[in-house]
């Protein structure tokens, strides 16, 4: 029922969302298609879930004519912590599997952007869901830790930064707290993949990935590790690609990147770029704010110790790195105090395996940037990337827990 009223009102939500935090249409209405899906796929997972798993137990003597029989059960109320840039759809993770265990839910949409969250509630209340199931609470930040503490809500799952993530858990130890955080994606583009059209096809993921969202996503590309052998070759093509981001209006269909969430932002970036470039960084292109919008840029031989190479950049803005072969590249990505995702450019099969083993993220994307996420997959990170996992069924798992029924052979 949530899916159809959300995907009754789709362009007007959309509209919502890129008129509310800045995001280009086009982006907006993507948004609100994974927003449908991820109902979707909770209604799916909900047909699914809390069958039951048997147990035999009279494979010991003690346990002769008994029966286990696993079930899993809401562990109470959740508070569900969203964040500005995907409105909807973050929103939409925090409720849906809420929804689908039968866990009631605060939902705690950002300060920038609480009319998405609150359009949510407006559909939810045209279904029949019994009253208490969810509620929808616009919270003014620093009215936000006595909500935190409340023993009523014995689970969290907050979606945001580093430093607000782990203060709310080390605030509360005693409560189930579900923490996805930043990151500062990185690119890996190898020497394997070095044709004309491999290195076309890596810049385009690149340059959009970088800049989508106004690079306000935790998987945006942030960091380009480039084998030394396809290096000069690939970096002319991501500038051309990043400078050809159209840059304007959100409402404009056109419209690749829009203004940052808001001035401050946008400051914050310009001044990380600033200070990047006063170290001794190479400005390849951008570099230019306009009031909240600031201009997709490039970086090179960027210092390791400058705040942009260090932390996460929440802007439009990349970073290109030159190393010798596989090991330096992946070694690289992992010299990051984030672990979120990485997409490693490779046509080499046991490249992709090593990959996967060797690289401390979350997520490792092969052929494309680091920036896809299906939400019905386990997402989130480690290291400063956060705690657990989101993804419709993983959500589920976090917001429930385990009891065991014993069945003796007088009850069978």
């Amino acid at each position: 029922m949530s899916r159809r009223l959300v995907e009754r009102t789709a362009e007007e939500i959309a509209q919502l969302i890129s008129a509310e935090n800045g995001k280009p249409i086009k982006w907006a209405r993507g948004e609100v298609g994974r927003a449908v899906s991820v109902f979707r796929f909770a209604a799916e997972e909900a047909r699914r879930f809390n069958g039951g798993e048997a147990q035999r137990l009279d494979t010991d003597a003690g346990g002769q004519g008994r029966l286990a029989l696993t079930r899993r059960f809401p562990k109470g109320v959740v508070l569900g912590i969203a964040p500005f840039n995907f409105p909807l759809n973050l929103c939409a993770h925090k409720v849906a599997p809420a929804i689908a265990v039968g866990a009631p839910i605060i939902l705690k949409p950002a300060p920038a952007t609480p009319l998405s969250g609150l359009i949510l509630g407006e559909l939810l209340a045209e279904t029949d869901l019994p009253a208490g199931s969810w509620s929808v609470l616009p919270v003014a930040n620093d009215k936000m830790p006595a909500l935190v503490q409340d023993e009523r809500m014995p689970v969290i799952s907050f979606t945001g930064s580093d430093k607000v993530g782990y203060a709310i858990m080390d605030s509360v130890p005693r409560k189930h707290c579900t923490l996805e955080l930043g990151g500062n994606g990185a690119a890996v583009v190898l020497g394997d993949f070095s044709s004309d059209e491999d290195l076309d096809w890596a810049a385009s993921r690149i340059a959009t990935f970088s800049n989508y969202q106004g690079g306000q996503s935790c998987i945006s590309v942030q960091r380009v590790i480039a084998d030394a052998s396809v290096y000069d070759r690939l970096v002319p093509r991501i500038v051309e690609a990043v400078e050809a981001q159209v840059t304007g209006d959100p409402s404009d269909p056109k419209t690749d990147v829009g203004p940052l969430v808001n001035e401050d932002a946008a400051k914050r970036v310009e001044s990380w770029v600033d200070e990047a470039v006063k170290a001794g960084a190479q400005l390849l292109t951008g570099g230019k704010r306009d009031g909240a919008t600031y201009a997709p840029t490039v970086l090179a031989d960027v210092p390791a110790d400058v705040t942009i190479a260090c932390e996460e950049v929440f802007g439009p803005v990349l970073t290109v790195k030159k190393v010798d072969g596989e090991a330096e590249a992946f070694a690289a990505v992992n010299d990051s105090k984030y672990g979120l995702q990485a997409g490693v450019f490779t046509h080499d099969l046991q490249t992709a395996f090593r990959a996967h083993r060797a690289l401390e993220v979350g997520g490792v994307v092969i052929g494309d940037a680091p920036s896809y996420r299906a939400d019905q997959m386990p997402y989130g990170g480690v290291k400063q990337s956060g705690v657990g996992r989101e993804g419709v069924r993983y959500a589920m798992d976090d917001y429930t827990y385990e009891r065991v029924m014993v069945l003796t052979g007088l009850a069978l």
